[in-house]
């Protein structure tokens, strides 16, 4: 009798894990470094984050932001890119992010349309946000009339967000989903076959959304496929702190991956270097 009841917790315990894995999710701090992490459940995905060595230095918020999801088939993400010479890059990315997500994870259809309404919206939410940040009365004059004529344009960031549905009992066939501006990197491979040229030549540093005006150098780029049932793919984002990342086409190890965001060789990292692979 006690075997049989020990078995029964035993197997309640792992049912109760496999629930608590079944929804997952991770949201960058900014404020300081996340090793690279790894998280297995129907998605396999790693992500890092890392600050300027600059930034670090100085004690600076970081201006890169990524956020994920997993909740059982369905898989939404975000990776907003900051832009420097913008005020406040850095609270740009995380409003925008945090605002993707949230829509990523209440729509029932993403659209160009549906996207491009909720990028409205956030406009509005952030230009608010961004008239509580003021100046400190102590800045010098000099820096001060710079930061205010930044104020006046706006902040803004770039970004790639997402939703992956796998195939299942209700879907024969699963569906990606993808939307950006800027050049932050998407790289997808099928099996061992990188087929990211599907994506088309349409990453632009121009391209961004702003606190004040939206969406600049045009409309969103949207992208959408079907995906085969039973077929390995492995999706990979990362902003242009990563640029080593670029002529590597076979998965790369875990330690590699965290050698390029210590960045020892370079003194740390040049710039901000978000990291995010989701594999299905």
């Amino acid at each position: 009798m006690k075997r049989s009841y020990a078995r029964s917790m035993e197997t309640l315990g792992i049912r109760k894990r496999k629930a608590q894995a079944a929804s997952f999710y991770y949201e960058s701090k900014q404020t300081g470094e996340e090793p690279l992490t790894k998280i297995r459940d129907l998605f396999t995905c790693r992500y890092a984050y890392g600050r300027a060595a600059e930034s670090v230095m100085l004690s600076e918020t970081g201006q890169d932001f990524i956020a994920l999801k997993m909740d059982e088939e369905v898989c939404h993400f975000v990776l907003c890119d900051g832009v420097g010479l913008s005020y406040r890059g850095d609270v740009a990315s995380r409003l925008l992010g945090q605002g993707l997500m949230n829509w990523l994870d209440t729509v029932e259809e993403p659209t160009s349309s549906s996207l491009e309404r909720k990028l409205k919206e956030l406009t509005l939410e952030a230009d608010r946000e961004m008239r509580t940040h003021s100046l400190s009365s102590e800045t010098p004059k000099l820096l001060r009339e710079v930061l205010e004529e930044k104020q006046r344009k706006g902040s803004e960031a770039m970004y790639i967000c997402g939703r992956i549905e796998r195939s299942s009992g209700f879907r024969r066939k699963g569906r990606l989903w993808l939307a950006w501006q800027g050049d932050s990197r998407v790289r997808l491979w099928r099996q061992q076959d990188e087929i990211s040229s599907i994506f088309g030549d349409r990453f632009r540093t121009a391209e961004r959304w702003s606190s004040r005006t939206g969406p600049i150098g045009g409309s969103p780029h949207v992208f959408t496929c079907k995906l085969e049932p039973e077929t390995g793919y492995r999706l990979q984002l990362y902003s242009d702190g990563l640029t080593d990342l670029d002529p590597m086409k076979e998965p790369i190890p875990d330690e590699q991956v965290q050698v390029l965001m210590n960045a020892r060789h370079t003194g740390g990292l040049e710039d901000d270097a978000s990291f995010l692979e989701i594999v299905w």
